[in-house]
């Protein structure tokens, strides 16, 4: 989304406006690429309606329905460009009624067929993962239309320059439209060319909604939970693929611990912190039995398959002196031979300071700050790994210092509790 702000646009509204795209433009920009049949006009229309509810909304106040006022008001501006560009179909007159009425609900099928799944969003996250672009190019795309980030945001997940992003966008939309591809699920023989990239998409996903990249909240659980939905949709579609029965694993574990994370304040609370009695053990036991769906496949753990292993080694430990810290860094070592990444070895570095101390995970993170460089998680640890060697005025710097980078408003103000903390 490119955030605009028009003459009169409260804050108010414009934040809202922005909560209501972050939530909904996923399913905004699917409905209307199924109406239309064109993904790149279809986005057009969906930030066409976002900026007249930024010019409307400060003066007639935000709607009751605001994700259906975005709807409406953009299968409008489709109406409108038909007439313009006096490319009338047959399909017209029924959008036109659609456009009047309120969104009726998703008819349920006669007869349940595994080959076909009527979901706009898992259509649109197929689309966008299309062979005929490149991998970066998929991932900009979705991260876009599917999560709702912005292109600052999409750079920050993926390492690279916002310009970098917006011209990968650009070309992503352009190809889709010169390729001709339909807004459907594709069939079996074409699906598992594109399955890596869906499940990525899933996986980024679920985490914004784990931990939100921006705004006022540390989390989004309904994103979250569209990300498990999503992963449960595409197991019904290619039953037997271990990675994502894994990919749902992880989501499980991960999600169990949603009512834990935050407290009252709308803080998050670290896991050391959390009151494991409030953990959804039923989302532990769903997690569990889709690993075992995943390890019965007999290929071996694969990327999210490792991470639902520890994941679980968090689930299942009583309290967290219980955690069995050496079996998760065997784990993160077999992740990082096979997916190698600094944030891998970030996350390693933790499970090395629970096993060797935090004096030899420092050293590692260290090592890491040239490739992480503005990347607020690693200059956290940072902080906790000095706070722990007892080095009070450099932790309390790089308390601060992580507060400062790019990150959700929530985590920003524990962070600056916990430098003053230590100034105290």
């Amino acid at each position: 989304m490119t955030t605009t702000t028009l003459p009169g646009a409260g804050a108010s509204e414009h934040r809202a406006v922005e909560a209501v795209w972050r939530d909904q433009s996923a399913r905004i920009v699917a409905a209307l690429t199924r109406h239309t049949g064109d993904f790149a006009w279809a986005e057009d229309l969906a930030q066409e309606a976002l900026v007249e509810a930024l010019d409307a909304w400060p003066k007639t106040g935000i709607p009751d329905n605001p994700g259906a006022w975005l709807m409406s008001v953009a299968k409008r501006r489709a109406i409108d460009g038909w007439r313009r560009r006096e490319r009338m179909t047959q399909r017209e007159p029924l959008f036109v009624t659609e456009a009047l009425q309120a969104e009726a609900s998703d008819p349920v099928p006669v007869e349940a067929d595994p080959d076909r799944i009527d979901d706009d969003v898992l259509r649109l996250v197929f689309v966008a993962c299309h062979p005929v672009l490149p991998a970066q190019a998929r991932l900009a795309l979705t991260l876009r239309t599917v999560v709702g980030l912005t292109s600052e945001q999409i750079a920050r997940v993926l390492l690279m320059t916002v310009p970098a992003v917006q011209q990968r966008i650009v070309r992503a939309k352009k190809s889709l439209a010169a390729a001709d591809v339909p807004f459907e699920v594709p069939d079996r023989a074409e699906r598992p060319a594109r399955l890596a990239s869906v499940l990525q998409v899933i996986y980024l996903l679920f985490a914004e909604g784990y931990s939100a990249a921006e705004g006022e909240r540390a989390m989004r659980p309904d994103v979250a939970r569209e990300a498990v939905r999503l992963g449960r949709q595409l197991e019904t579609l290619m039953r037997g693929e271990p990675e994502i029965s894994a990919l749902i694993a992880l989501t499980e574990f991960q999600s169990s611990r949603f009512a834990a994370r935050i407290n009252a304040e709308g803080l998050p609370v670290t896991l050391e912190q959390q009151d494991r009695r409030r953990w959804d053990r039923s989302a532990i036991a769903r997690g569990s039995a889709a690993l075992q769906r995943a390890d019965a496949a007999g290929r071996g753990l694969g990327y999210y398959g490792l991470q639902a292993a520890i994941a679980e080694c968090h689930a299942i430990a009583p309290t967290f002196a219980d955690t069995d810290w050496e079996r998760i860094l065997r784990l993160y070592d077999a992740l990082e031979t096979l997916a190698p990444s600094a944030v891998v070895r970030l996350n390693r570095a933790v499970a090395v300071s629970m096993v060797d101390g935090p004096d030899a995970a420092l050293a590692l993170v260290s090592e890491l700050e040239p490739e992480l460089t503005g990347f607020r998680p690693l200059v956290a640890v940072q902080a906790e790994l000095l706070e722990r060697l007892g080095r009070v005025d450099a932790a309390t710097a790089a308390f601060l210092a992580a507060a400062a980078l790019p990150g959700n408003a929530a985590e920003t103000e524990v962070l600056r509790r916990r430098a003053e903390a230590l100034r105290a």
